[in-house]
């Protein structure tokens, strides 16, 4: 289709927060799953809040005057994360999924990002197939799990919010687990009163920016993570993403009453490092 790509600006919030919501209402429906957005004015506050980022990049897509599409790359940390990827219903399969992932992988090669992530929707089988053909690998499966907050402690791992005199420590511990840290994306989180902590024998064994679709989590086992998600008040958006592998944390998790929503799918393309530790991956990476 003839289309135009131009960088995005806030005036288009509105509009592309709407196509967001239709393109992931539509497609999730086709599949019997819930949509990642519950309504426009939830899309619509992501998209106001990603087109006024400076760390975050746009790109909006254009057909005759009108919005049908965007994609953002976020470039945070050494590794970059793709989405939301979004192109209006009635004009998806038209290649323009392509251009939007084009654009935002060369913006990446021009940063020099070291590697650049998604989530991708495993039911959704063009996007397996686009990503994969792009050059991106399958790294986890993963479920998005939701539930009522389980308002649970475990003994010796008391977990408590974090502040910013945590910062190296958990710096350190993402480092040691991914080979790369997410500093900016917890520095955000830790001002916004998100972010939490967890001690063990004195010291930080793992943290969370937020247990939810746009958190991240690490640890230095699978009782880290376990406190920090039994001491999570809600689990934001649709949930929160666990790597389906680790056996034991997902089998604790539907022995206490979380409930499976959806499956998806890690993927990378340049550097990537197995994790040596537990982790919980945002919807970015």
């Amino acid at each position: 289709m003839n289309c135009n790509l131009r960088a995005g600006n806030p005036a288009d919030a509105e509009i592309g927060g709407m196509i967001c919501y239709e393109a992931f209402k539509t497609i999730s429906g086709q599949h019997n799953f819930p949509p990642d957005f519950p309504s426009p004015e939830m899309a619509r506050d992501l998209f106001s809040s990603l087109l006024s980022r400076t760390d975050v990049y746009s790109v909006i897509a254009e057909s005759e005057g009108r919005i049908v599409g965007s994609n953002f790359l976020w470039e945070d940390a050494a590794i970059a994360g793709v989405g939301p990827l979004t192109i209006a219903p009635e004009v998806q399969n038209n290649a323009l999924g392509r251009r939007l992932m084009d654009n935002v992988l060369e913006r990446a090669r021009q940063k020099r990002c070291a590697g650049v992530r998604l989530v991708q929707a495993a039911y959704h089988n063009r996007s397996l197939a686009l990503y994969t053909k792009l050059g991106f690998d399958v790294r986890e499966p993963l479920v998005n799990l939701q539930g009522p907050a389980l308002q649970l402690d475990i003994p010796s791992y008391p977990v408590r919010l974090a502040h910013g005199s945590d910062m190296e420590a958990c710096n350190y511990l993402c480092h040691k687990i991914h080979g790369h840290n997410r500093g900016q994306e917890l520095s955000h989180a830790i001002e916004q009163g998100t972010a939490m902590v967890v001690e063990h024998a004195g010291r930080i064994t793992g943290y969370a920016t937020l247990i939810g679709f746009m958190g991240h989590a690490v640890g230095e086992s699978n009782e880290d993570l376990k406190a920090l998600i039994g001491a999570a008040d809600v689990f934001a958006g649709p949930g929160f993403l666990l790597p389906s592998r680790n056996g034991e944390l997902f089998r604790w998790c539907l022995q206490h009453g979380l409930r499976v929503v959806q499956p998806a799918t890690l993927m990378s393309l340049g550097l990537y490092n197995q994790p040596s530790g537990a982790f919980l991956p945002s919807i970015l990476f």
